[in-house]
């Protein structure tokens, strides 16, 4: 296993792009300290840091949509990983499976499969 200082983290976080295992969706993209890389690798659900809270974050804690991840790549700058995932639910806390769900005209081109005032 690749030694986890050896990445390239900015400002103590590495960009964490998540992906659909089976469908190859590209789900979110959010970002990992080191402690939140070491617990998704030690559990197997994604964990991220939360860089408005300031905190450790499990994704699904509250909603239940957990992301079990099944793979994890890092890129050739070792700059960024991939989380390839099985994802429970949806993945955007707007409801919708991928949290790239509108096109740069502003429309809705995603599936939306869950009402967010039912979950949090």
């Amino acid at each position: 296993m690749i030694d986890l200082d050896t990445l390239k983290y900015e400002n103590g976080l590495i960009l964490a792009v998540v992906q659909d295992q089976k469908s190859r969706e590209v789900l979110m993209c959010a970002y990992m300290n080191r402690e939140a890389l070491e617990k998704t690798v030690k559990t197997g659900i994604a964990h991220f840091w939360s860089r408005s809270r300031k905190q450790l974050w499990k994704k699904g804690e509250t909603s239940g949509h957990l992301q079990k991840v099944k793979e994890i790549r890092i890129d050739c700058d070792m700059d960024s990983v991939l989380l390839l995932v099985e994802q429970v639910g949806g993945a955007c806390h707007m409801g919708y499976r991928s949290c790239f769900y509108r096109n740069l005209k502003g429309e809705v081109v995603g599936e939306k499969v869950f009402e967010p005032k039912d979950v949090y």
